[in-house]
């Protein structure tokens, strides 16, 4: 589907933003400079009767994004979480894209739902509500099973949804290309990449039995922690396109006066809220990708609920590691380390000076710091970051793009409850707590007895490898094979690894001893 036709999905965008009013709405939003006001309003005037008309009766943006498609409409959800950063009457507009998008009928609904089980769907339910809520994707529907009288939510996919979607993703790698083209100095941040790590992650959305299989595994990585709950998998009446758990009771997370009459306390929610998934990121490398308020509620018994598990983030050790390692700079206002670590793990060229990175990130972090949050602009310390990054050389690294959206989001659900939240100090327990673990004297036994468990797996396989990289070495045309040679060798590299792990344990040893 990608090719030239994708300028005229391209122009209708542009055009669906300034006959819907969206186009002012976004640029105040923003705060354009005003160069960019006259190139903005020059392009989109002459061509406003391109685009689509929207809903009358919803809010600008809102009826932008919604008449645009799915694709839009999932970029309108995260920035929804963000009045920090597109003010405060853009994020109510775009939060009703989270759950309040019209429906499709309850018929279409059941017939989905009898072609993908199999089954009756009168048989298998007594009770099949009206949409209760309908998200870009698909809609819910609460519903009663026959044999057991439990209430379930039902999940169902959008009629044509797959098709829709591509479209609208067909047009953003058209975009991408122009960057590419006409961008050169935005090459750093591969813009095709990102774009293809996002369709991926949605294609995945687009498939009810991996968001099933997603939630299964989540539920066993969460099991035990406080105050946290997930609905049970109904893996019989779950499909392609069909996906059913247990009703989830409780109140939606971004209300915040129903929380209150409640009496949740919405201090300790969001913190909880990012710990939560500071704990799932670091901790287990596998974390909720889309925990916006559309997708959270609090039980009565207090517990967060989550739900909707179609965009799960996977990130491995070394990265969290990493990762951890930059926050718990931060924390510690130790500039000098992170940006060493930057350089270790590869993300900053090597030829660039160190020190200077690390006045950089000096630059970057001591404003947020001993400040009210509410005064913090995340839009000026996200515009500075990115000419830090630029300068230094640092590309975008695709595999966290995921993780970096995500952390943005549910600091913006935590802002929302909270508007003082001190993002840091609520962090560093959590970001303390791994280092210790990953990065002290029993991860580095960890790490030794990972090791020998490789080794041992490559034990008999040894004496061979090691004696055809000799032989090959000396000469390139022996034929391989296997002698007394072998064995010797392979003996020495066991004594070596013996005296390397020892020391190794009792350095951790005496670390201990220590701390």
């Amino acid at each position: 589907m990608r090719g030239p036709h994708n300028i005229w999905r391209l122009i209708r965008t542009g055009a669906t933003l300034e006959r819907t009013g969206a186009m002012k709405v976004v640029l105040d939003a923003f705060e354009a400079p005003p160069a960019l006001r006259l190139v903005a309003r020059a392009l989109g005037l002459p061509f406003q009767f391109l685009g689509y008309k929207g809903d009358p009766g919803m809010p600008p943006a809102t009826r932008a994004l919604t008449a645009l498609g799915p694709a839009y409409i999932k970029f309108g959800q995260i920035l929804s979480t963000r009045p920090d950063v597109v003010g405060d009457e853009l994020a109510v507009q775009l939060r009703v894209l989270q759950d309040k998008l019209p429906p499709f009928s309850v018929e279409e609904a059941k017939l989905e739902v009898q072609k993908e089980l199999g089954v009756s769907v009168d048989e298998v339910f007594s009770e099949f509500s009206e949409p209760v809520a309908a998200a870009s994707i698909a809609q819910v529907h609460k519903a009663k099973l026959s044999a057991t009288g439990e209430y379930v939510a039902v999940k169902v996919l959008r009629p044509g949804i797959e098709r829709a979607f591509n479209k609208d993703v067909d047009a953003f790698y058209l975009a991408a290309r122009m960057v590419d083209l006409f961008a050169p100095g935005a090459r750093r941040l591969r813009p095709m990449d990102v774009i293809e790590h996002f369709d991926g992650v949605v294609q995945g959305e687009l498939d009810l039995r991996l968001e099933s299989s997603a939630a299964s595994e989540f539920e066993a990585n969460t099991k035990n922690d406080k105050g946290f709950d997930l609905p049970e998998i109904k893996w019989d009446l779950s499909a392609r396109r069909v996906m059913t758990l247990g009703w989830a009771e409780g109140v939606p997370l971004g209300d915040n006066a129903a929380l209150d009459a409640a009496g949740h306390d919405r201090v300790d929610l969001g913190n909880r809220v990012l710990q939560l998934f500071l704990n799932h990121a670091l901790r287990d490398g596998y974390f909720h990708g889309d925990m916006h308020q559309g997708n959270l509620k609090v039980a009565p018994n207090g517990d967060i609920v989550a739900y909707d598990f179609g965009i799960m983030g996977h990130i491995d050790e070394y990265t969290r590691r990493v990762y951890a390692e930059i926050l718990f700079g931060f924390i510690r206002k130790d500039y000098k380390r992170v940006a060493e670590v930057h350089f270790e793990a590869g993300y900053v060229p090597a030829d660039k000076d160190v020190d200077e990175f690390a006045r950089a990130l000096r630059a970057v972090g001591e404003p947020i710091f001993g400040m009210d949050a509410t005064k913090i602009s995340m839009g000026r310390l996200l515009a500075y970051l990115f000419e830090v990054t630029e300068r230094f050389g640092m590309e975008t690294r695709t595999e966290l793009i995921l993780l970096q959206r995500t952390m943005v989001v549910v600091e913006g659900v935590a802002r929302s409850l909270n508007s003082q939240i001190n993002i840091w100090e609520v962090a560093s327990p959590i970001v303390t707590d791994y280092i210790s673990k990953s990065i002290g004297p029993k991860a580095t036994l960890n790490d030794l007895a990972k090791t020998a468990r490789v080794m041992a797996r490559f034990g008999p396989r040894l004496p061979v490898l090691v004696e055809n990289a000799l032989i090959r070495q000396s000469n390139p045309t022996a034929p391989r094979k296997q002698s007394g040679l072998g064995k010797w060798v392979l003996g020495a590299v066991i004594l070596g690894l013996a005296i390397g792990i020892s020391g190794a344990l009792t350095l951790a040893a005496l670390d201990m001893i220590v701390f």
